[in-house]
């Protein structure tokens, strides 16, 4: 059972199952567990290698026991995310946890991967159950509708679910706009029916200047 121990701080209450983190995140457990480091983040030979060919890293270890474990990242905030058959589309830097029945992947991302700097493939999260996401400062989730398109920053971006189409866009960026420099070259649209989760502070990106 995932549950926020704080805002920053996720718990994990287990009873001889497993759940899936990022590497090194666990800060504390008690009862007992067992540990085992997984390759690639990705399930399968797919996942594996396409990581290996965008060089995007993501270290994800198993953790299986009787007890509660907590979870944290750099004092990030983290935000739950009930999934019911669906799948969900994360940065994989945005992905702290998983429940271990959840099968996790990787999925084609086309230009707001390059634009990032994190390779073309992202992550994907899908089955029943529960993930937590990190994010810098409190997730706002935007939701889009079939009238109600939505663009987004690709260095706020941190995931999305439903029936979304994606489109990349070049030209003026948001900050540009605003008289500033520096800002990405690329822009996220999203169209369909669904919900898009980004966060208050935006990542380094390699997207360059307009």
């Amino acid at each position: 059972m995932f549950r926020l121990q704080s805002s920053r701080v996720l718990a994990v209450d287990m009873t001889g199952d497993a759940v899936k983190a990022k590497n090194g995140s666990m800060v504390a457990y008690d009862g007992e567990m067992a540990f085992k480091k997984l390759t690639g983040g990705g399930e399968g030979l797919r996942g594996m290698v396409t990581r290996r060919l965008t060089g995007e890293q993501m270290t994800v270890m198993e953790v299986k026991g009787h007890g509660t474990c907590w979870f944290a990242d750099r004092a990030s905030e983290i935000n739950l995310v009930d999934l019911q058959g669906d799948k969900l589309y994360v940065e994989s830097s945005n992905l702290l946890a998983v429940d271990g029945a959840l099968r996790t992947g990787t999925g084609f991302t086309g230009m707001r991967g390059a634009a990032q700097g994190n390779g073309l493939f992202t992550t994907t999260v899908e089955g029943h159950g529960r993930a937590a996401l990190l994010s810098d400062g409190p997730v706002v989730v935007l939701r889009v509708g079939p009238q109600y398109p939505l663009t987004v920053d690709p260095g706020a971006y941190v995931a999305h679910q439903g029936n979304l189409r994606q489109s990349f866009q070049s030209g003026a960026t948001f900050r540009t706009l605003i008289g500033e420099g520096g800002g990405e070259a690329f822009q996220i649209r999203f169209e369909g029916d669904g919900l898009v989760y980004v966060q208050p502070s935006e990542r380094n990106t390699i997207a360059g200047d307009v």
